[in-house]
């Protein structure tokens, strides 16, 4: 054979196998949505709430019943998911309202290196400012963001996330494998009251949390709060019709999950269930065995960061602590995976100096133990308006017909411990036995029957904390109180608190 026309063959026998090797390649579709506690689906047991999009997921893949957020704020929460690490090696990606140091590897920039198209629509990495981290577009990709649409309620977002993302996969070939966020702004507060009531739902059969008071106001409240879960769950669905349409959705990683719980009292930027477990599902048909199963495995959301990458059949960085997933994926046994690890540092800096209140937890199937290394602060914010950067009581939990009726009950019988326990001041030491107490609301640190346990759990947590280089703990520099805020300020005069000489 001619020696030129054998080159050529050989040429184009490699490029195709190039192209076969990228083909095989999965896509991501990773959709999230904001503030939404893990109990909040169908699949994961509501009576009230429809979510067919998750459920689908859950059923066709795999549902995590013990997933949980890094963090139970946003920006942190986000920045944990991208870079695949605990928040506490993030430095000022620790606080929420600051930046994202571009010496921290993601998943998205590692994949496009590799070839796959990245792009976002919605709630990508927020809220924050990149430029001081480094960086000059969202490390969640180029955004999408052309389409829009009339939501159906006021405090919606008029972003059509499904209609983005279309735009998005018609400008990729189809030999290119892509990764892309699908990130609502839903349900972030605020909402349009009564819009629960006027999708037809009944107060009446909301399974109010025993964290809170049962009445109307909160199982409206409630109400409200689904609606925006359930947008965010239509424009999955739309999203997995568009893959469907395209031939592309079995080859593509669907999950389906949320930064961190609700926007209630003792949930959001709270260490509890209701702020930290999220509901995850996860579809990829070749690469899951024996779909349709319950995953009891503990895990946080930054173990995605690996387990993207590891699917695309590319090296994890060293800097990535967390773990792949694709273990369980495959139906292989994890035998340590016995607990999540979940921080946080600065929230909206509502105490005097804008300080935040930096607390550690482990969470395993029967214990809570959450550690408060700054126990004299307020937890939920200063019930002094004037020292939070939002100009309101209780900074760190956002304002709602909830809130507002713990507050201004706080004194009355039937709602006096639940608002202490929501805003008041917390022990060093927390531990919750999930066996008789599921809401976490008897704090047992400290009783001589539990001291072995406490011990054993503190002890487990230090040491993932040492292993990790969490500063608290080895020593070294503590900035988080002292970094840059970047969000909006309501309070004239407010400023970071400065070190001491």
């Amino acid at each position: 054979m001619n020696m030129s026309i054998r080159s050529v063959i050989i040429a184009c026998l490699a490029l195709a196998g190039v192209g076969a090797a990228r083909a095989k390649q999965p896509n991501i579709l990773f959709c999230i949505s904001d503030d939404q506690s893990y109990a909040h689906t169908g699949a994961n047991g509501d009576p009230v709430i429809k979510t067919p999009a998750f459920d689908r997921i859950a059923k066709e893949g795999l549902r995590f019943v013990h997933a949980f957020c890094d963090a139970p704020t946003c920006g942190p929460s986000r920045s944990a998911i991208l870079t695949g690490q605990p928040i506490w090696r993030l430095e000022e990606a620790g606080n929420i309202h600051s930046t994202l140091p571009a010496k921290f590897s993601t998943y998205t920039a590692l994949l496009q290196e590799a070839g796959y198209a990245v792009g976002y629509t919605g709630k990508g990495w927020s809220p924050g400012r990149l430029e001081p981290g480094g960086r000059t577009v969202n490390p969640a990709g180029r955004e999408f963001a052309t389409r829009t649409l009339k939501p159906p309620f006021k405090g919606m977002s008029n972003k059509d996330y499904a209609g983005n993302f279309e735009d998005f996969l018609e400008q990729v070939s189809r030999e290119q494998p892509f990764c892309f966020w699908l990130g609502t702004h839903e349900p972030h507060r605020s909402y349009q009251a009564g819009a629960g009531k006027l999708t037809g739902k009944d107060p009446a059969k909301v399974v109010v949390p025993a964290i809170f008071p049962d009445n109307e106001i909160v199982r409206n409240d409630i109400l409200d709060y689904f609606v925006e879960i359930e947008h965010f769950d239509q424009m999955v669905a739309r999203a997995i019709s568009t893959l469907e349409a395209a031939g592309q959705l079995d080859n593509t990683i669907v999950v389906v999950t949320s930064d961190h719980g609700m926007p209630f009292p003792r949930a959001k930027a709270s260490l509890y269930d209701t702020g930290s477990r999220v509901p995850l599902a996860i579809r990829w048909p070749s690469g899951i065995q024996n779909p349709g199963r319950d995953v009891n495995a503990f895990m946080n959301l930054s173990d995605l960061a690996p387990t993207f990458l590891e699917a695309a059949g590319l090296k994890v960085p060293g800097m990535m602590t967390a773990r792949s997933l694709l273990k369980i994926l495959k139906g292989d046994a994890d035998q340590n995976r016995d607990a999540a690890y979940v921080a946080m540092e600065r929230h909206d800096g509502c105490r005097k100096g804008g300080k935040g209140y930096p607390c550690r937890s482990i969470r395993t199937k029967e214990f809570l133990y959450i550690h408060n290394f700054e126990p004299t602060r307020w937890p939920s914010g200063s019930p002094d308006a004037l020292v939070c950067a939002r100009s309101i009581p209780f900074g760190e939990i956002d304002s709602s017909p909830t809130k507002t009726f713990m507050m201004e009950h706080r004194n009355k019988h039937g709602v006096a411990r639940l608002a202490e326990l929501a805003f008041g001041i917390r022990p060093a030491e927390e531990l919750y036995d999930l066996k008789t107490d599921p809401d976490q609301l008897n704090n047992l640190a400290g009783s001589v029957k539990m001291e072995a346990d406490q011990k054993r759990l503190r002890e487990q947590l230090f040491d993932h904390l040492t292993k990790t280089n969490d500063p608290r703990v080895v020593g070294g520099a503590i900035d988080w109180d002292y970094y840059p805020y970047y969000g909006k300020i309501s309070t004239k005069g407010w400023t970071v608190a400065t070190r001491k000489p």
